[in-house]
């Protein structure tokens, strides 16, 4: 369904007459041809892109707690003897 309004009077007020002729959408108030709203405006997607750049962290960040909580990561510092004998073979 594709909503029409008139750019010019009051949204409560509006009311659509169609032009026998032409085919066109007027607004029985003015006269005015109505104007196609669209879908999606673009001050939503401004909306959207600074929501989700406020939550996402936020979200990112319970799933990483949540995942820690049911599986602990492993605090094993334990040097390797590998390691050791590498770095005493590169000071002599």
């Amino acid at each position: 369904m594709v909503n029409y309004y008139c750019p010019y009077c009051n949204t409560k007020y509006q009311f659509q007459k169609k032009e026998s002729s032409k085919g066109k959408l007027i607004c029985g108030l003015c006269g005015e041809n109505l104007v196609k709203k669209p879908f999606i405006r673009l001050n939503q997607i401004i909306a959207l892109v600074a929501a989700s750049s406020l939550l996402l962290p936020l979200i990112y960040t319970f799933i990483f707690l949540i995942k820690n909580q049911i599986n602990p990561p492993n605090k094993n510092y334990k040097a390797n003897g590998t390691s050791i004998i590498i770095i005493k073979g590169t000071i002599s």
